[in-house]
């Protein structure tokens, strides 16, 4: 499997902050946020990672973060023209790079602890197929994209920041794939603000009766607010002090 952070956008939710860097090389706690991302890859057993990022904070990323070399993986770039344009508008910026293997998807301002290895083994040896992570945040939930399951984790719907959400359950910013994401992708049709949505592209899947959701039991998106910026600096010191995150 091949891998792909996504780490572009203009967060102008964080500003002034990323007037002057890109809302990925912010620093939570002891690193930049784009480490824990690349870190949970190599946790995951991924060789190759994809950043996809814009043209104005490029520089920055390979500053930084040079081949991988120190992650023990290589890494690669790629720029995305629209920095507004969506995940999925991204996303198939990696269809070279990914050379029609599955891929792991991680949205580069994501941070949690679970461990992806498992379930990665188990993708791969599928024929077919995407899955979905989601995670219990009670009325927070239709901040974000809501998957609604039944007991057994059959995927009944996913809506993106619904009025009325149908379960607790958000989707978070972690994503595997099949190699038929790329043709899916080219089916998408911009959303009412103008994007090619992650759902919409998650709902491809949903309606073939390929899509799975796995559970997680933490996980924070610092790139929404100040607030949360500051609640993952605050989490994250804790559960590094007590060994939970690297």
């Amino acid at each position: 499997m091949k891998g792909i952070i996504l780490a572009g956008g203009l967060a102008t939710r964080l500003r002034p902050l990323t007037l002057v860097t890109n809302k990925h090389l912010l620093p939570i706690y002891n690193k930049p946020m784009i480490y824990y991302p690349i870190q949970a890859m190599k946790k995951a057993g991924i060789k190759e990672v994809l950043i996809v990022t814009s043209a104005y904070h490029a520089g920055d990323f390979t500053n930084l973060l040079s081949s991988g070399e120190e992650f023990g993986l290589r890494l690669y770039y790629a720029i995305q023209k629209n920095p507004t344009g969506g995940i999925a508008d991204g996303l198939k910026l990696a269809k070279e790079f990914s050379k029609n293997e599955k891929i792991l998807v991680l949205l580069g301002d994501n941070i949690f602890n679970f461990d992806l290895k498992r379930i990665v083994d188990q993708f791969e040896k599928k024929e077919k197929g995407s899955v979905v992570f989601g995670i219990d945040m009670d009325t927070e939930s239709k901040q974000y994209g809501v998957i609604e399951i039944e007991k057994s984790g059959k995927v009944l719907s996913i809506e993106e920041k619904p009025d009325a959400p149908k379960s607790r359950i958000a989707q978070t910013g972690i994503y595997m794939y099949d190699d038929r994401v790329f043709d899916f992708i080219g089916k998408l049709k911009p959303s009412a603000r103008g994007q090619l949505e992650i759902t919409d592209l998650n709902n491809s899947y949903l309606r073939e009766g390929t899509l799975e959701c796995k559970m997680i039991n933490w996980w924070i998106d610092p790139g929404t607010s100040h607030d949360e910026l500051l609640r993952a600096n605050n989490m994250v010191a804790e559960k590094v002090k007590n060994g939970e995150l690297q």
